[in-house]
């Protein structure tokens, strides 16, 4: 089975040892993505912003693997408090509307970074 990944070009991925995205044949796995930049968290406070930036940073890895946000069959999303969900489910609506992935968000409540509001991972499927 070909196998391709997307590298992560930020502190963790080196440390911990993780590709933004792994495809395997045809399935893709998008590793739960953040806001991050090289300052800290992007968009300090806006869930909604750090949520917009999550979901291009996913469209992107998925274009470099071939594959686009309407493969995309489920999202898990992350939060550091649940009364973010609105403001998180608005990004996410604006992106997967009409592609209506399986979704689940929790409330996960610390992440990597205390200025992470978000975190989402997904799951891509390709037509063989």
């Amino acid at each position: 089975m070909k196998r391709a990944r997307v590298d992560v070009n930020n502190k963790w991925g080196a440390a911990i040892g993780y590709s933004r995205a792994v495809r395997a044949g045809n399935i893709i796995i998008v590793s739960g993505t953040a806001a991050s930049g090289p300052d800290g968290a992007l968009h300090p406070g806006d869930a909604e912003g750090q949520a917009i930036v999550v979901l291009e940073r996913i469209g992107a890895a998925l274009r470099e693997l071939d594959a686009s946000i309407g493969d995309v069959v489920e999202t898990r999303i992350f939060l550091r408090d649940m009364s973010d969900w609105e403001a998180v489910g608005r990004a996410h609506g604006s992106v997967f509307g009409d592609i209506r992935p399986a979704t689940t968000m929790v409330q996960a409540g610390a992440l990597i970074d205390d200025g992470l509001l978000v975190e989402i991972a997904a799951t891509a499927i390709l037509a063989s």
